[in-house]
């Protein structure tokens, strides 16, 4: 039979067992397993997502040397020469300490107040976590945080202070990665130099020396316990504001250190009855605002990075500075009003370039304008000696003559403050009587270009236009510069580089800056700089110089008194062996004073300022003094002489110059 008359098949049926079909069933019990299984798998993805969302934007954490800086106030302490602390600009940061330099009770104390297995755990205290998980539950809010030392410390200085599960998961991460890379005692000490204390102190060296007056090694265990009490609540604890509040968490720091065996039942009783003495809060001089806001200038200048913790080391004399700053004070109200005189500024260096002293004003706290280094006005006068100076250098003598007589130079006419005219004299007569005729034909002489050159050369940093009046002051400098160039003639032709700044540390003792101890620049001559000396000794000295009144008691005095048109600004500056400084006087708003001059009340209160700075010093010898037997009767006999012949040769030339270099008239040794 052929395949296509086959009949067709019939479809084959596979029969399943009952018993086969039973066990391809799901039990119940297999559902709840696989149920579990898928929950478990949900919650363990929901989980690793939850705990990836709380540590997503997790910063890194700092090296350990930068936790020392992070989240710091910017501060700056302004200390003396001896470590004293003038002011402090910022909150106050006390100097860095280590667990081992502190009694066994200062951290302890600490311990017990905050963290009591802190030498234990590692970083985290589940414990603890469990513990305030159960205690805010029963609460119904946030009672309890559980945050370890190191947790606080992550906190304080990596995190934000929020209170979120984000910012506590973070924290415990960071906490336990800080405890890998630091000791427990690294982190204590970390702890205990960055906490706060309350009332702007950071620090248990600062709270320590701010409350009690003493360092934190010399902390009983009273005071220890008082501050441990502290960081929990610092502002609402702070000691000057809420001692019995204060007094109150301090009772349980010592019930908690006597729990944990720091201390005995004994010495827990003597704390809790011990005597709390806190001591009244610092009072800085307002009046020092001026050398800080030049000090603070000059670090930022100084430095790329200032230290969030910077100790700044000025050279300021305190006593110098305080005593200084009142006299000028009290003189200029006592005389300001005759006188017309607002304004007052002062300063002080020694031979070295140290700001001994230094005053921008009357009252910081009225204007803090500072016009020893900001203000620019006409010095007058007391720029002469950069002419005479340069004239030295040309090759003329204190004792060539000019004639004092009416001169033109182009369409300039000076003439003397006196109206009156002496006819020929020397030129260290002429730097004595400050007259302006021979001064400007001495300028134009040897040239207001170069006149403005030595100036510069000296450290006047301000401009200066080559105008012929450049000789009688009329360029505007500050008091800082005019000084600065005055310390060529004081140190013998060296450029003086006044400094206000000694040395820059962090709280850490790190130095950021020292004052450099190079060898100061050569400007000018040693044997020009004694002769000029001579004759700026004789401005002070004889009965016709212009500074009679600086004198100071047995101190050799060389300076220039300056007077600007119309008595608008009025000068002193000078020095001795021992010390360089300057006076000006005048008003902010330019307007004239009543007939000020600079030999009258600057060079006063230069003198009085100098005694102060002068007290207790023995005299020295200012270089130049030993050529002063120019004021020799029998050296002014010639010269008279002389002058009687010079008045009759300019009679026959007309000139205003009566005689030249080299003339009869020798320099006298």
């Amino acid at each position: 039979m052929t395949d296509s008359h086959r009949p067709p098949r019939k479809p084959r049926v596979i029969r399943v067992p009952p018993a086969a079909l039973s066990a391809r069933r799901l039990s119940p019990l297999r559902l709840l397993v696989i149920a579990i299984g898928v929950l478990i798998l949900c919650g363990g993805g929901w989980a690793l997502w939850k705990w990836q969302s709380l540590h997503s934007g997790m910063p890194k954490l700092p090296e350990v040397a930068d936790l020392w800086q992070a989240q710091r106030e910017p501060s700056i302490e302004f200390i003396d020469s001896k470590g004293n602390t003038l002011a402090v600009r910022g909150p106050r940061y006390g100097r860095a300490i280590t667990v081992a330099e502190l009694p066994k009770h200062v951290s302890q104390a600490f311990i017990a107040a905050e963290d009591k297995r802190f030498y234990e755990h590692d970083g985290a205290d589940e414990a603890a976590i469990a513990r305030a998980a159960l205690s805010n539950a029963a609460a119904g809010e946030t009672v309890s945080g559980a945050s370890t030392i190191t947790q606080q410390l992550v906190k304080n200085l990596v995190l934000s202070p929020r209170q979120t599960m984000e910012r506590k998961a973070q924290e415990i991460t960071l906490a336990r990665q800080l405890e890998k890379r630091m000791t427990k005692d690294e982190i204590l000490s970390l702890y205990l130099n960055r906490i706060y204390f309350g009332a702007g102190l950071y620090g248990i060296d600062a709270a320590s020396r701010h409350y009690f007056g003493k360092a934190p090694a010399e902390l009983k265990i009273h005071e220890a316990a008082l501050l441990a009490a502290l960081p929990k609540a610092p502002s609402k604890l702070n000691l000057r504001d809420n001692l019995d509040g204060a007094k109150s968490r301090q009772l349980y720091v010592l019930k908690e250190m006597e729990s944990e065996r720091f201390i005995s039942r004994q010495e827990a009783a003597a704390a809790r009855e011990a005597a709390i003495t806190i001591l009244p809060a610092p009072r800085y001089d307002p009046q020092l605002g001026y050398v800080l806001d030049a000090a603070a200038e000059r670090l930022a200048a100084m430095l790329p990075r200032v230290p969030g913790d910077a100790v700044v080391q000025l050279t300021i004399d305190p006593e110098i500075q305080q005593k200084t700053q009142s006299l000028l004070a009290a003189r200029l109200a006592r005389d300001g009003k005759a006188s017309s005189a607002s304004q007052v500024s002062a300063l002080i260096l020694d031979r070295t370039g140290r700001v001994v002293a230094l005053t921008g004003g009357v009252d910081y706290a009225l204007s803090p304008f500072n016009r020893a280094t900001q203000s620019r006005r006409q010095p007058g006068s007391s720029f002469k000696p950069f002419v005479f100076a340069l004239a030295l250098e040309d090759g003329y003598s204190p004792y060539d003559v000019f004639n004092d007589r009416p001169i033109t130079i182009g369409k300039w006419q000076p003439v003397n403050y006196s109206g009156e005219y002496h006819g020929p004299m020397t030129l260290s007569e002429a730097l004595t009587r400050s007259t302006n005729t021979v001064a400007a034909e001495l300028g134009n002489e040897t040239s207001p270009e170069r006149v403005a050159a030595l100036a510069k050369r000296f450290g006047i940093a301000s401009e200066l236009k080559p105008f012929p009046s450049i000789a009688l002051g009329s360029q505007e400098v500050s008091l800082w510069e005019l000084v600065r160039a005055y310390g060529v003639f004081q140190s013998g032709g060296y450029r003086t580089e006044p400094f206000l700044i000694e040395r820059v540390t962090d709280s850490r003792g790190q130095v950021y800056y020292e004052h450099p101890a190079s060898g100061r620049e050569r400007v000018y001559a040693e044997d020009l700089a004694a002769e000029m000396n001579a004759m700026m000794m004789r401005s002070v000295s004889a009965p016709i110089g212009t500074g009679g009144r600086a004198r100071i008691n047995g101190w050799t005095v060389a300076g220039k008194t300056g007077t600007s048109q119309e008595s608008r600004d009025a000068w002193f500056i000078g020095f001795t062996a021992a010390y360089l400084g300057g006076v000006w006087v005048g008003n902010d708003d330019d307007t004239p004073m009543k007939r000020v001059t600079g030999g009258a009340l600057p060079a006063e209160l230069w003198s009085g300022i100098m005694e102060i700075a002068h007290e207790g010093r023995k005299p020295e010898a200012l270089i130049g003094a030993n050529r002063a037997v120019i004021l020799d009767p029998a050296a002014e006999e010639r010269i008279t002489f002389y002058r009687g012949m010079a008045q009759a040769f300019s009679a026959a030339s007309g000139s205003s110059r009566t005689a030249s270099r080299g003339g009869p008239v020798q320099q006298a040794e």
